[in-house]
């Protein structure tokens, strides 16, 4: 299979993509034509069909997975590709994992990490709460293990939502021994329940955008909702304890201006909005520098969510 981050311009493809999106427009000469997103695990291809009537060009529709034969050019910077026919094609044709950006790391050895550290904490509670959802939920811990952590950004790939839960639960953690202030039980828990509501905010793969619950109501307030709910069913839970977990969940973004409901006012929400900070922005970098040209030592471009020029540092 020719993956879309080794083709180059000039290259004719005969290749199965995965349609990611397709809309009809209107050339300056008023004749319509169909332009596509193409994904496979390696990234997306802009691509268009300048004459979808002509033959050969069968009919499909977005998130189907397509045959497409064509020719690559270069259109304002960027590879694209100029499709001159076009064939869904049936399951058993392709390999589904081809198709998804993953984890560069093993989901179920990053799983049973992340689940090890909830025998380590002293609070019953806590630990009863966790392990009704990562331990006791087969149903959960399937969905949790495959969905991404957003839909771009950061961590918008299979596996997702569980590097960066373990990556923010490894920095709390080391919060939790590095200053006594905190208490480390409701700050490991807040960290592995702080993306908890991603999985209804985002729909699976291969679609993997945000559904009408997640436009309306938002991850932070749909994990925070989840998470009320299990505890009512804990019986005698602290209600103190209730509240405090609920908040740090409802101030992980640090800011109004970023999505939280409430700025955080306890020192583990502190904490826990720094860690989930910290980790989205190392694996922005790390998909900005692993997107560049190999050796690249030129600056990277601008980067919206740096509000920075980027460039690596030298070896």
């Amino acid at each position: 299979m020719r993956y879309i981050e080794t083709l180059r311009e000039g290259e004719r493809v005969n290749e199965i993509y995965l349609c990611k999106n397709k809309q009809i427009a209107i050339t300056k000469n008023g004749k319509p034509y169909e332009s596509l997103i193409l994904q496979d695990k390696t990234g997306t291809l802009d691509a268009k069909i300048w004459e979808p009537g002509s033959q050969g060009i069968d009919d499909y529709d977005k998130m189907d997975y397509i045959n497409v034969y064509g020719d690559v050019t270069s259109f304002q910077g960027a590879l694209q590709l100029n499709v001159k026919r076009v064939r869904r094609v049936q399951p058993g044709e392709y390999e589904p994992k081809d198709y998804l950006p993953v984890s560069a790391y093993d989901v179920d050895e990053m799983y049973r990490e992340l689940t090890g550290y909830i025998t380590q904490l002293s609070n019953p509670f806590l630990r009863r709460l966790l392990f009704s959802f990562f331990l006791e939920d087969d149903a959960f811990a399937e969905g949790f293990k495959f969905h991404s952590a957003a839909k771009s950004v950061h961590h918008g790939f299979v596996g997702g939502l569980l590097e960066h839960t373990l990556g923010v639960t490894r920095i709390c953690l080391y919060f939790a021994k590095a200053y006594p202030i905190l208490n480390g039980d409701l700050l490991v828990t807040a960290a592995m329940f702080h993306d908890l509501g991603k999985m209804s905010e985002l729909s699976t793969f291969p679609e993997n955008d945000y559904t009408d619950e997640g436009q309306l109501l938002g991850h932070i307030m749909i994990g925070a909702m989840q998470v009320k709910e299990r505890i009512a069913s804990i019986p005698n839970f602290p209600k103190r304890l209730e509240n405090e977990l609920i908040h740090c969940i409802l101030a992980h973004h640090g800011e109004l201006e970023f999505g939280s409901p409430k700025k955080p006012a306890l020192a583990e929400a502190v904490a826990l909005s720094f860690a989930d900070n910290f980790d989205a922005k190392m694996e922005t970098i790390r998909e900005i520098f692993a997107s560049a040209p190999e050796g690249s030592t030129d600056w990277l471009g601008y980067n919206r969510l740096f509000e920075s020029n980027i460039r690596m540092t030298g070896k």
